[in-house]
C-alpha cells in the first residue's frame, strides 16, 4: 500500500494534544487523514467559547479553505443523520428478524457497489457504507472466529480516502449507531481494515487505548497461527508506529492478557530500533528475560509456547517475529564476545550484561525448547570461555557459564575435538585461577568450589544433585536429561578431575571465615560434604579431620544449614567404613580447646595448664554447640552401630565421661532455646540427643524453673534501667565474706540476707565463685534457728547455679548432705549406678522442705540418668549368640536383658518411693502436734507431688508400689495428696485375688479411702466388688483368722457407705453375717454372752494408738472384741451415712 495512506506520528501528536500552530504548519498530504476532524471542529458548534479557540478556529479555517477536498466533508454534514439513523436501525431490524445472509441494500446494485459510491450523493454514501458496515458486524457471532469479509467498496484503494472520510463522519455523528469497538471490529475483516481503523483513531484520537484494548482482549492466544492473529498484531503495529508513546503500554497489555506475543515481540524490537543506544544492553534482553524468568507461571507457558510455535513453521521461518527476535539476540551476544576467537578478556562493563545473556539463552532453552543454531552455539561459547576480571561479577559470570554448560549440553554434543579442547583448557583455566579470584574478589564464595561440587556429584553418580544445583544457580527449573550429560560427564571426570584429585584438592581449600547462614553461594563445605556423603575420603586415604574441625572453629551465627548434615556424614565415616583406612574422629583436647572462652567453662584453668592446645578462630557460642552436637551425635552413631561393630570386630574410639561432664552442657543448650532462630537447624536435633542420652538434663521442672528465674531477671534488669531498683550499695561480696556471714546466720542473719539478695540480682554464670561456699553452707541451713528466709534465698541460689553448672553442682551437693561422710566423695558415675544415695542424707533434710525440694529434684534426675545409663550399657555390649559346639555359657538373649534391666530400674524407683513414702510418717516427737501447720505438713504435700509425677510418667510404677504396700496410716495423705491415685482403680480387684490376707486388707483400706476421694461409678463398683470379697472370705478364712482380718477393715465399710449410700444394704447384710457368727462361736464354748466386754478386750479394742495383734486375742476374745467392733459399725454408718432426718 501506498505511503500516502499512512498518517505520520507528529500528525497524531498534534491533533491528540489539538495543537493547531503545528497542524497549521503541515503539508496537505500530512492532515489529509485528519480532514474529517479538522472540518467538524470549525463548523460545529464548540463548547469553549474563550477568544483563544476562537482565533483556533479562524486557523484552522484558514488551513481548510485552500483545499478542495473538503467541500465533499462539509456536503456529509449537511445530511440529515437523525433520519439516518432511524433507517439503519429499521434496517437491522428487519435483517435480524428475516435473518438475512446478504445485504439487500448493495445486493441489487448491478453496475457494482463501489461504482455506486462513487455516482450518489453525500447522503447515499453515508447509507451505503453504513449498510455494509452493520452487515458486517451482524456477521461477527464470534470474536475468536476470524472470517475475511469480501466487500467491493473497501477493496479499492482508489476510493479509499473518500471511504475514509465517510466512515469517520458516520463515526463521529451516529457513535450510538456506530460505536468505536464494534466498528474496529468489523472494518479488521476488509481488505484495507488497518488503514481505515488507523484513520478513523486518528480522527478520535481519545478512543486509542479503548480500541487498542478490544483488538488485545479480543484476539488470539498465539498470533502467528492464524490469519486473524497476524491482522491484529500488523494493525495494532500500525497503531502504535502512529503513536510511540503508548507501545509499551500495549505491550504490557498483551503480557496481562497473554495474547498476541508475537505483538509484543514485535514491538519491542521496533520500540529498541528507535531507542538504541550501543552504551547499554538491548532492552529486549530484559524483557524477554522478564517474561520467562518471572514469577508467572501462565506469562512463562505463554511466551514458551509462541517460540515453540514458531520453531515448527519452517517455511515462514525467515519472516517470522521469532526469526527476527533470535536475528537481534545473536546480535547483541555478537557485540558482547571478545575480539578473540576463544579465551579472549571480557571487559568489566560487559560482564553483568554478559551474564544476563546467558541467563536468557539458558531460559530459551530449557524452559522454552529453543534448538540453538551452529551461530549460535558457536558466539556463546566464545562467550562463555572468555576470561572474566577477579571481581564478584566476573565470578557469578563463570558460575553461569559452568551451569550453561551443564543445562545446554548440546553445545558439546556439536562441537569437533578442537572445540571441546576449548572446553576443557577453559576448565583447566578456572581450576588454576580459582585462589586468585577468591583473593582479589574479597568473597568466600567462588567458582572452585562449585567446580569441585559438580565434580563430586559426577564421580558419585548423583546427577540429580548436579541438576539441582544448575537449577538453583541460575534461578529456574529447567529439564535436563540424565542420559545427555554423558560428554560432559567424560570431560569432567576423564580430562580435568579424577576423583583423587578432587579428593585431595578438597582438604587443601581454605575453610570459610565466619561461615554463617547468611552467606550464600557454593562454599568449600558443599564440596566436602558431598565428598564425605560418597566416602571419597575413606577411599582414597585422605585425611580430613583437621579440615572439619577448622571450620567448626570458623562457625558464626546465624548457623550455615549445612553444618548439621556436614557433622553427621563425617561421624558415620568414622564410625561406620568399608574402608581399610579410617577416618579420624577430633580428639578430646581439640574438643576441650573448644570451650576456653565459654561463660561457665569449668576447665578453664585446666585447659591452660596442659598448654600446647591448638585453638582455631574465636570459638564461639556456635562452635560450641556444633561440637556439643558432634560429641552427641557420635555416641549415639556407636551405639546404634555397635552390634555390627562387634561382630566385625571393630572397637572406635570412645570418649571419657569426664569429658562430657566438665562441658557446660546445660549452658549451651539454654542459649541455643534462647536463640533459637540463629539455631533452628540445630536446635530440635540437638535436643532430641540430650533428651536421649542425657534425659537428666532436660528435665521439666529444671525448663520451668529457668523461664521463672529469667522472668524475674528481665524484670529486674527493666527496674534497674528506670532506676526504679532499690539496691543499695554494698561492699564487694566475697566467698569468703559469704561463708562468714553464713555461719552467725543464726545469731545476726541480717548480713546473710543482704548478701544473698544481692547474689541473686547477678547472672548465673557470675555466681560460680560462690558454688562450694553455698553448698557446703547447706547442712548449717538445717540447724534449728536458721530463719526460713535465708534458707529459701540460699535455695534459690543453688537453683541460678543449677542452670550453669548441673552436673557439678548435684554431686557437690549429694556429698555435702550425707549423714556421714564418706572416705571417698560420691562421684558422678557412684550416683548414676545408685541413685538411692541421694537419700542417704541427714535425717533433718526430710523436715527442711526448701532443701527436699532440691533433694528430691536431684532425686529425679539421677533416677533418669540410671535409666539412661542401664539403656546405653545394653546398646554398647551387645549379646552375641554363641554355638553349643564352642563350649561357653550362652549368654542372655536381647529380650531376657531388657527384662532385666527394667526389672533393675523397678527395683531402684519402688525403693526410691517407699523411702519417700517412710519420710511422710511423723517422728517420735511430731505425734503430738495436732496444728495442719508444720513441717511435716509441708513435707507430705512436697512428696506427693513428687509422686504425682512419678506415677504420670509411669503408671506401673504405681501399681507395684501398692502390690508392695505402705503403712495404712499414709493412705489418707497419698489418696487426698496425689491426683493421679485413681489409676489404683484399675488393678484393686487383681490385689483384691492376692492370697495374702495383709494384701486384701490393704486393698480394702484403699478401696474406702479412693471412694471418698473418686466418687465415681467404677469406684461403686470396686466397692462392690470389695464388700463381696469380704462376704466371701468371711465363709472361707478360719475361725482364729477372721478377727485379725475383720477388725482393720470394719471401718472401710463405714467410708463405702459414706461415699455411696446405696451400698447399706450389702453392708448392713455383711455386718449382720459377722455378728451372727460371733454369737454363734461364744455360744459354742459354753460362755453366755455378756453386756459388755472384759477389762482385757475392752481394753485391746478401745486402744488407738495400737493394733490388735493375734496374740493378744484368744478365741473368746476375739469374738467379743469383734462382735463390739461390729456394733460400732453399725452405729457409726447410721451415724455418717444415712440421709439426714431433718428434711426440713
Amino acid at each position: 500500500m501506498s505511503q500516502r495512506f499512512e498518517l505520520s506520528s507528529e500528525a497524531f501528536e498534534a491533533i491528540q494534544n489539538v495543537d493547531i500552530e503545528r497542524i497549521a504548519n503541515m503539508d496537505e498530504a500530512s492532515i489529509r487523514a485528519l480532514l474529517p476532524c479538522l472540518v467538524r471542529m470549525s463548523l460545529c458548534a464548540p463548547l469553549d467559547v474563550s477568544q483563544s479557540w476562537v482565533e483556533g478556529r479562524k486557523q484552522i479555517l484558514r488551513v481548510l479553505s485552500g483545499l478542495e477536498v473538503v467541500n465533499s466533508i462539509v456536503a456529509l454534514l449537511s445530511v440529515d443523520f437523525n433520519a439516518l439513523e432511524q433507517d439503519a436501525r429499521k434496517e437491522l431490524q428487519m435483517r435480524h428478524k428475516l435473518g438475512e445472509t446478504e445485504n439487500l441494500l448493495t445486493a441489487n446494485i448491478q453496475h457494482g457497489l463501489a461504482l455506486e459510491f462513487e455516482r450518489s450523493d453525500p447522503a447515499r454514501r453515508l447509507r451505503l457504507l453504513i449498510s455494509e458496515l452493520l452487515f458486517i458486524s451482524s456477521q461477527i457471532k464470534d470474536t475468536t472466529d476470524f472470517v475475511r469479509r469480501p466487500c467491493e467498496l473497501f477493496e479499492s484503494e482508489v476510493y479509499l480516502e473518500e471511504v475514509s472520510d465517510v466512515l469517520c463522519i458516520a463515526q463521529a455523528e451516529l457513535p450510538s449507531l456506530l460505536s468505536i469497538e464494534k466498528m474496529a471490529e468489523a472494518v479488521l475483516r476488509v481488505q484495507y481494515g488497518p488503514t481505515l481503523l488507523c484513520r478513523l483513531v486518528a480522527n478520535v484520537p481519545d478512543s486509542f487505548f479503548q480500541v487498542c484494548r478490544r483488538l488485545i482482549v479480543n484476539g488470539e492466544r498465539q498470533d502467528e497461527e492464524s490469519y486473524g492473529g497476524r491482522r491484529r498484531t500488523q494493525t495494532l503495529r500500525m497503531l502504535a508506529t502512529m503513536n510511540p508513546s503508548q507501545s509499551l503500554t500495549i505491550r504490557a497489555l498483551t503480557v496481562e492478557q497473554c495474547k498476541l506475543p508475537g505483538l509484543a515481540v514485535a514491538l519491542s524490537l521496533d520500540h529498541n530500533t528507535t531507542n538504541q543506544s550501543d552504551s547499554r544492553l538491548s532492552e529486549v534482553i530484559g524483557f524477554v528475560s522478564g517474561l520467562l524468568l518471572g514469577s508467572n507461571s501462565a506469562v512463562r507457558n505463554w511466551f514458551a509456547h509462541f517460540v515453540r510455535n514458531g520453531q515448527k513453521n519452517k517455511g515462514e521461518s525467515t519472516s517470522s517475529i521469532l526469526h527476527a527476535l533470535r536475528t537481534h539476540l545473536l546480535e547483541q551476544l555478537t557485540s558482547l564476545c571478545p575480539s578473540e576467537e576463544f579465551h579472549g578478556n571480557l571487559p568489566e562493563r560487559q560482564v553483568v550484561q554478559a551474564s544476563a545473556v546467558m541467563r536468557l539463552y539458558c531460559s530459551l532453552k530449557g524452559i522454552a525448547g529453543l534448538k540453538f543454531s551452529d551461530e549460535e552455539a558457536h558466539q556463546l561459547l566464545r562467550l562463555l570461555s572468555s576470561h572474566p576480571p577477579s571481581t564478584p561479577s566476573g565470578i557469578r559470570f563463570i558460575c553461569l557459564g559452568l551451569c550453561m554448560l551443564i543445562a545446554c549440553p548440546s553445545l558439546i554434543r556439536h562441537f569437533n575435538q578442537d572445540d571441546e579442547a576449548v572446553v576443557i583448557q577453559w576448565l583447566n583455566w578456572l581450576v588454576k585461577e580459582g585462589s586468585r579470584f577468591e583473593r582479589e574478589s574479597g568473597i568466600s564464595a567462588s567458582f572452585s568450589e562449585m567446580l569441585l561440587l559438580m565434580a563430586s556429584h559426577f564421580h558419585s553418580n548423583q546427577v540429580h544433585a548436579i541438576i539441582d544445583l544448575v537449577c538453583s544457580t541460575l534461578g529456574m527449573k529447567i529439564p535436563i536429561r540424565p542420559n545427555s550429560l554423558a560428554r560432559v560427564r567424560l570431560l569432567f571426570m576423564q580430562e580435568v578431575f579424577t576423583e583423587q584429585v578432587v579428593t585431595a584438592h578438597a582438604v587443601t581449600v581454605a575453610v570459610t571465615p565466619d561461615l554463617s547462614g547468611s552467606i550464600s553461594g557454593y562454599l568449600p563445605i558443599h564440596c566436602v560434604y558431598n565428598l564425605l556423603q560418597s566416602k571419597a575420603f575413606a577411599k582414597h586415604k585422605v585425611p580430613i579431620k583437621d579440615w572439619i574441625f577448622k571450620q567448626i572453629c570458623h562457625s558464626a551465627p546465624p548457623l550455615h544449614s549445612l553444618f548439621p548434615p556436614l557433622l553427621e556424614a563425617y561421624v558415620s565415616s568414622v564410625v561406620v567404613s568399608t574402608q581399610q583406612f579410617r577416618i579420624e574422629p577430633l580428639t578430646e583436647r581439640e574438643i576441650l580447646s573448644v570451650y576456653q572462652t565459654s561463660n561457665v567453662s569449668l576447665l578453664r584453668a585446666s585447659v591452660c595448664q596442659e598448654g600446647g592446645l591448638r585453638t582455631e578462630g574465636k570459638s564461639g557460642l556456635t562452635a560450641q554447640l556444633l561440637m556439643l552436637y558432634y560429641l552427641l551425635l557420635y555416641e549415639d552413631c556407636v551405639l546404634s552401630n555397635m552390634k555390627i561393630l562387634v561382630m566385625n570386630n571393630q572397637r572406635p574410639q570412645s570418649y571419657s565421661n569426664k569429658l562430657t561432664s566438665q562441658m557446660p552442657i546445660k549452658y549451651l543448650l539454654h542459649e541455643a532455646q534462647r536463640q533459637q532462630p540463629a539455631y533452628a537447624g540445630l536446635y530440635p536435633s540437638l535436643l532430641r540427643l540430650l533428651a536421649t542420652h542425657y534425659p537428666h538434663l532436660c528435665l521439666v521442672e529444671d525448663w520451668l524453673g529457668e523461664e521463672l528465674t529469667e522472668e524475674e531477671m528481665g524484670v529486674r534488669k527493666k527496674r534497674k534501667m528506670g532506676g526504679a531498683d532499690g539496691e543499695t550499695g554494698t561492699a564487694k561480696c566475697t566467698p569468703q565474706r559469704l561463708q562468714n556471714a553464713l555461719k552467725h546466720a543464726v545469731d545476726d542473719p541480717s548480713e546473710s540476707l543482704i548478701l544473698l539478695r544481692h547474689l541473686c540480682r547477678l547472672e548465673p554464670h557470675h555466681l560460680m565463685d560462690f558454688a562450694e561456699v553455698l553448698v557446703a553452707s547447706l547442712p548449717g541451713q538445717l540447724e534449728e534457728g536458721v530463719p526460713l528466709q535465708v534458707t529459701s534465698l540460699a535455695v534459690k541460689l543453688w537453683r541460678m547455679l543449677n542452670t550453669v553448672m548441673l552436673r557439678r553442682l548435684r554431686v557437690m551437693t549429694v556429698n555435702a548432705l550425707v549423714c556421714t561422710t564418706p572416705v571417698v566423695a560420691f562421684t558422678e558415675e557412684d550416683i548414676t549406678l545408685d541413685p538411692l544415695i541421694v537419700l542417704r542424707c541427714d535425717l533433718r533434710v526430710f523436715r527442711c522442705p526448701p532443701i527436699l525440694d532440691i533433694v528430691m529434684q536431684m532425686l529425679t534426675a539421677y533416677l533418669a540418668a540410671s535409666r539412661a545409663f542401664l539403656t546405653s550399657h545394653l546398646q554398647s555390649s551387645p549379646s552375641i549368640i554363641r554355638r553349643p559346639e564352642q563350649g561357653l555359657t550362652p549368654l542372655p538373649t536381647k529380650p531376657e536383658r531388657e527384662e532385666l534391666k527394667n526389672a533393675l530400674i523397678s527395683a531402684q524407683e519402688s525403693t526410691a518411693v517407699q523411702l519417700l513414702l517412710e519420710i511422710c510418717l511423723p517422728f517420735e516427737n511430731e505425734k503430738k502436734v495436732e496444728s495442719k501447720l508444720s513441717a511435716l505438713r509441708e513435707v507430705q504435700c512436697q512428696v506427693c507431688s513428687q509422686l504425682h509425677q512419678m506415677f504420670i510418667i509411669d503408671p506401673n510404677l504405681a501399681k507395684l508400689i501398692h502390690f508392695q504396700g505402705y503403712p495404712s496410716e499414709l493412705l489418707p495423705i497419698t489418696v487426698a495428696g496425689i491426683p493421679s491415685m485413681h489409676i489404683c482403680l484399675d488393678f484393686i480387684p487383681e490385689l483384691l485375688s492376692q492370697p495374702q490376707t495383709d494384701k486384701q486388707i490393704f486393698a480394702i483400706e484403699l478401696v474406702s479411702h479412693l471412694c471418698l476421694q473418686f466418687a465415681l461409678p467404677k469406684s461403686l463398683s470396686v466397692a462392690r466388688l470389695a464388700v463381696n470379697v469380704m462376704s466371701t472370705l468371711l465363709t472361707v478364712l478360719p475361725s482364729e483368722k477372721l478377727c485379725q482380718f475383720f477388725l482393720p477393715t470394719l471401718p472401710s465399710l463405714v467410708r463405702i457407705c459414706q461415699a455411696f449410700p446405696p451400698m447399706y444394704e450389702d453392708v448392713t447384710s455383711l455386718l449382720t453375717q459377722i455378728g451372727r457368727m460371733c454369737i454363734s462361736r461364744m455360744a459354742t464354748v459354753n460362755s453366755p454372752m455378756a453386756t459388755g466386754l472384759d477389762s482385757s478386750s475392752a481394753g485391746l479394742f478401745m486402744a488407738k494408738d495400737r493394733q490388735c495383734l493375734p496374740e493378744h486375742l484368744n478365741l473368746r476374745n476375739s469374738d467379743r472384741v469383734l462382735h463390739m467392733a461390729v456394733e460400732n459399725t453399725f452405729r457409726d454408718i447410721v451415724k455418717l451415712a444415712v440421709v439426714n432426718k431433718k428434711v426440713f
